[in-house]
């Protein structure tokens, strides 16, 4: 994706050489996480408000271990989503983060809402999107759909990679031939398929762990955490992967939090309506 005012970055994180993209200047930082399909990157997931807020804002999108955009494919992730958060820990770390709004969509929504969580003192505000991952933590329940067997039944195929960002995407002239063949050449690059099955099984075998069920309870967490850290929640109205009915079940139980609804979206709301989404964040973030 050119990204003309996005910058390519790598950092050693912990020992794990990671990518990251970086928009703007010295503004107040903006950390986006993205979502964790294949080949999704913080340039995939965020590139297009990354472009809209670089006036105001310097915003830090790092590529998750996993298997994801450039960074190493030989990070460990044995403990499924919470490696993947301590990766993040560790690289607000190394870049000396100390204040700042975090944004994640989906699964990059769930790391984003526990870092909050877990470091409550480094969170001014916090920006979530569309995330089913969070459903399932406040034991909420969405039936399979169409749109996650898309995402879960990708081949390793370029037409597989196009299926998948058309189960996230609504608008398909978004979906550009740029955007199908940087996603492509992230998921199929040497070890990257290894590191995303790793990182699926890992937390396939959470779902089943007490522990880990007792540890992943944001029924409780999250609506306690959102009273002390201003958040909102943004979702896309034609979401076929996190259905809307979800969010509003979610909305439900997170009394202090302001859900926006956006008219034509899907699941990456932000890069179906960018304008919309980034008009909705400056918003937010100035008030």
């Amino acid at each position: 994706m050119a990204e003309t005012n996005i910058r390519s970055r790598y950092v050693m994180v912990n020992g794990v050489r990671t990518h990251y993209s970086e928009s703007g200047g010295d503004g107040p930082v903006l950390l986006a996480l993205h979502g964790g399909g294949a080949g999704s990157s913080g340039v995939s997931g965020m590139g297009p408000v990354m472009e809209r807020l670089a006036d105001r804002y310097r915003v830090v999108a790092p590529d998750s271990i996993g298997g994801f955009g450039l960074t190493d494919t030989e990070a460990p992730t044995p403990d499924g989503l919470y490696s993947r958060l301590q990766h993040i820990a560790d690289f607000c770390d190394v870049l000396c983060l100390d204040r700042f709004t975090i944004l994640g969509n989906s699964q990059g929504a769930w790391c984003a809402a526990q870092y909050a969580i877990e470091n409550p003192h480094r969170i001014e505000k916090m920006i979530l999107v569309s995330s089913l991952t969070i459903a399932g933590a406040m034991r909420i329940r969405q039936e399979p759909n169409d749109a996650l067997r898309a995402l879960e039944g990708y081949d390793g195929t370029r037409d597989g990679m196009k299926r998948l960002l058309q189960a996230l995407i609504i608008d398909r002239d978004r979906i550009t031939d740029a955007l199908i063949d940087e996603r492509q050449a992230a998921a199929t690059r040497p070890g990257a398929w290894e590191a995303f099955q790793r990182l699926g099984e890992s937390i396939r075998a959470q779902r089943g762990d007490s522990f880990y069920a007792a540890r992943n309870n944001m029924a409780d967490t999250l609506p306690e955490i959102t009273k002390r850290i201003p958040t909102i929640f943004i979702w896309g109205d034609s979401d076929t992967f996190a259905e809307p009915a979800t969010g509003r079940k979610i909305s439900e139980m997170l009394p202090d939090v302001a859900f926006h609804w956006v008219e034509g979206a899907g699941h990456q709301v932000q890069t179906d309506k960018p304008d919309a989404s980034a008009g909705i964040i400056r918003e937010f973030l100035a008030s």
